[in-house]
């Protein structure tokens, strides 16, 4: 392992937008922020877990045990009530190969609550991160955030459902949310706060390398 590994956290995503967002909300932490193409991970993680919990940890403990790095890894995405829950761990992969930008999913989702009406759009953002050490030591935290699906995508800002995810409290979308007030409230935002007292609490204890 690299003699500098506990003074490092390697945050395990390959979607540009929540590596954005992670690098903002662990500014607070006193460990170099680094990621898969920096160090050269190339491999693939599949989620094969039914829960946000089980792909999270699925991902941080093998992308600890590939690189020999603190890792943080994360499963999250959006869940619609009048859907079953759906699309759930499948956010990302909602359509499949026929969808194959976050447009294509939006516009699967809309078009799955056609007729539906605004009471009846309940849905939540959740997010679990999970933390993993090279020796197989594993920490989760959990951050959630509930809306309503709008009928139009509104806003240019943030990524994936955030164009469709109502903030009620607001009366605006995550999308049309500067990105600190977003980081403020969101399901990221929650566990990442979670994740950055842990982190800080295990630098501050030095056992980080464990």
């Amino acid at each position: 392992m690299d003699a500098n590994a506990h003074r490092k956290l390697l945050v395990a995503t390959t979607n540009p937008g929540k590596a954005r967002e992670y690098r903002r909300l662990l500014e607070g932490i006193p460990i170099e922020i680094t990621s898969l193409d920096q160090e050269h991970v190339t491999e693939e993680v599949e989620e094969t877990g039914d829960t946000f919990e089980e792909n999270a940890r699925l991902k941080a403990a093998t992308y600890a045990s590939l690189s020999g790095l603190l890792t943080l890894a994360d499963d999250s995405g959006l869940e619609v009530d009048a859907l079953g829950g759906a699309p759930g761990v499948k956010s990302a992969r909602y359509g499949g190969p026929q969808a194959a930008s976050d447009e294509d999913r939006v516009r699967l989702l809309l078009g799955n609550l056609n007729g539906t009406g605004w009471q009846d759009r309940t849905c939540r953002f959740r997010c679990v991160i999970a933390i993993a050490w090279p020796s197989g030591q594993i920490k989760t935290v959990e951050g959630a955030v509930e809306g309503i699906v709008q009928y139009e995508p509104q806003g240019t800002n943030g990524f994936g459902y955030d164009p469709i995810f109502h903030v009620t409290s607001l009366g605006r979308t995550m999308a049309e949310l500067p990105l600190k007030e977003k980081n403020g409230l969101s399901h990221r935002g929650q566990a990442a706060r979670k994740a950055i007292a842990l982190l800080k609490s295990e630098v501050k204890a030095g056992t980080s390398g464990r």
